[in-house]
């Protein structure tokens, strides 16, 4: 019986820890892997246009399943395009194996067409990067690349040349015992005691919440309720704690909104709970603060603590609420959910005013038409910029909805990519690119990846012709926006060019009827939306240095708030407040 090649026995053990594709652009270098991969019963090669959207899509699977997802690139510049995606899925925490396919290995440090040295080059972007540069590396090195990334969460990178690739593994690929999933971590019993005597001593507790609180829910809404706390929450902890929160005071940070930042500041005890919340003017520096994270390398850079938890949120949480004592008195909780009602009721009419009538179309009003429309299991990608201000602000999460984003790299054309990863690891489900045109327009071509693949992603475009945010950031700083504006494109047109479904709306009164359509389509289908340039937002604290660049820059501008339904939620939990 012939044995394995190395690229055989790679893709054998890719599908034992539980890969199922791999997204890239074949190539040279690459070719041993994808003909493996033609032949695997049990793995499949998706072709994309661009090795970013690969790295994007492998990036957004891990997120959606929890399981290790992988990508790869050829030789060179084929890999080199992947770097950016594997930034922003190592810096989201998600398990990516990245196979950096590599020149002829008698030729590595000649300067050989198409040379990089991608073992280096991937160094920061990952846990884990090596080299393999003889047959008996394998399996040790691809089984410590896969340990790396689910282990630790994060991108481990493989660098194999073409010509190892071809030959005959030593030995066929055993069953291996192979990480695929994290163990819950609890703190020590010396942490649990030490947090329990500070939230009894403490009579203003403030939790702020972040992407760690995933899986927690219950056990953060039961923290609250015993010690009447208000619980706030940065972007990517909204999804996981916002839904079914009586305690809920808003985001802070620069895409905040309602009491947040006052709760955070007001309290005589901060928890910040699964977060790395990077934003330290938007943190209190004279209130003792407590952090609790899975990651021992995140506690205390932000902020000075005065208590570090290593651990998941989840059992910290489940060994601390026996121990502490219930509180009695909820006049700071009050305050500061009437102080979160009164915030949102505040600004919500910046976008319900003559939205029927208002040309462009508000940017808010399509968000809260796309929040009502969308279904209740919805995965929304989102591009960074405004797109995200709407997103936090008017996508309204249930417990089952999720929105994907690069909320930690702060990547420009994530959304269609990370688009395409969710819907094809999840099939069944409506998913649905929030995109900027500026985003959409930079990786459009794997628009016809979705139509390849049959993929029913919507995409639905916020096109105001500008980079809105970069626009909002030059005026902060006193400067006139320079650079930041696009020809007005028809994008419907260029998606029943590409053969999807493709509509534009000019008219406000169209938004729901053309969100419906494109929902309706079995098939890939694209909204593109005129929305107003100049609707912009604002963080609810801003400095006074702030204030002086938008009044050099601009006499009159837009700025615009509004929070969709969760000026509901906010009225409803006021109504729980017992009146004297």
């Amino acid at each position: 019986m012939a044995r394995q090649t190395i690229a055989e026995q790679f893709v054998d053990i890719l599908a034992q820890a539980g890969v199922r594709r791999i997204y890239g652009i074949v190539g040279d270098s690459l070719n041993p892997i994808t003909d493996a991969v033609r032949r695997s019963p049990d793995v499949t090669w998706v072709q994309v246009r661009h090795e970013e959207t690969a790295a994007f899509a492998a990036g957004a699977e891990a997120q959606i399943t929890g399981r290790l997802a992988a990508c790869a690139g050829s030789c060179g510049p084929g890999n080199v395009h992947l770097v950016n995606g594997l930034y922003d899925a190592h810096r989201s925490m998600a398990p990516v194996l990245a196979l950096a396919a590599h020149i002829p290995s008698s030729e590595i440090g000649t300067g050989y067409f198409q040379e990089t040295h991608p073992d280096r080059l991937f160094a920061e972007c990952s846990h884990y990067s090596e080299l393999i540069s003889h047959p008996s590396q394998m399996p040790r090195v691809l089984q410590t690349a896969i340990q790396h990334a689910v282990g630790r969460s994060g991108v481990s990178v493989v660098s194999l040349p073409g010509d190892v690739a071809g030959r005959e593994a030593p030995e066929r690929a055993a069953e291996l015992a192979l990480v695929t999933r994290r163990p819950a971590i609890r703190p020590g019993e010396d942490e649990i005691a030490a947090l329990a005597r500070m939230v009894d001593a403490a009579q203003r507790v403030t939790l702020f919440c972040g992407s760690g609180t995933a899986g927690a829910h219950d056990e953060v809404m039961e923290l609250a309720r015993r010690i009447k706390s208000p619980v706030g929450h940065a972007l990517r902890g909204k999804e996981w704690i916002q839904y079914d929160n009586p305690f809920d005071v808003g985001m802070s940070g620069l895409l905040g909104y309602g009491a947040a930042y006052d709760a955070m500041h007001e309290a005589d005890l901060l928890i910040l709970l699964g977060t790395d919340f990077p934003y330290r003017p938007f943190l209190p520096d004279d209130v003792r603060t407590v952090q609790v994270d899975v990651r021992p390398e995140h506690l205390g850079r932000r902020s000075k603590l005065d208590l570090a938890v290593w651990g998941d949120v989840r059992e910290t949480l489940r060994a601390l609420i026996p121990r502490v004592r219930e509180k009695t008195d909820r006049r700071f909780l009050d305050r500061m959910l009437k102080r979160h009602a009164d915030a949102l009721e505040g600004v919500v009419a910046a976008y319900t005013r003559d939205v029927d009538r208002h040309v462009p179309i508000h940017p808010e009003y399509v968000a809260s038409v796309l929040d009502e429309e969308a279904a209740d299991d919805a995965v929304f990608t989102v591009d960074t910029g405004m797109c995200n201000v709407w997103a936090a602000r008017y996508l309204t999460p249930n417990g089952r909805r999720r929105v994907i984003g690069s909320f930690s790299h702060g990547s420009m054309a994530n959304a269609l990519p990370q688009a395409l990863g969710v819907q094809l690891a999840q099939p069944g489900r409506q998913v649905v690119s929030v995109s900027g045109d500026g985003g959409f327009s930079m990786l459009m071509g794997d628009f016809l990846s979705l139509v390849q693949h049959r993929l029913p992603v919507k995409v639905v475009v916020f096109d105001n012709s500008s980079l809105g945010m970069v626009d909002l950031e030059m005026m902060v700083a006193g400067l006139p926006p320079y650079g930041t504006s696009y020809p007005h494109t028809d994008y419907a047109a260029i998606a029943r060019a590409a053969g999807a479904f493709g509509v534009r709306v000019e008219n406000p009164k169209e938004v729901a009827d053309g969100l419906r359509e494109a929902f309706r389509h079995d098939g890939p289908a694209l909204v593109d939306v005129v929305t107003d340039p100049n609707a912009l937002s604002i963080p609810p604290r801003i400095t006074g240095e702030q204030l002086t660049g938008f009044a050099l820059s601009a006499s009159k501008i837009i700025v615009s708030g509004g929070v969709g339904r969760m000026v509901q939620l906010a009225r409803a939990n006021l109504r729980n407040i017992p009146r004297p």
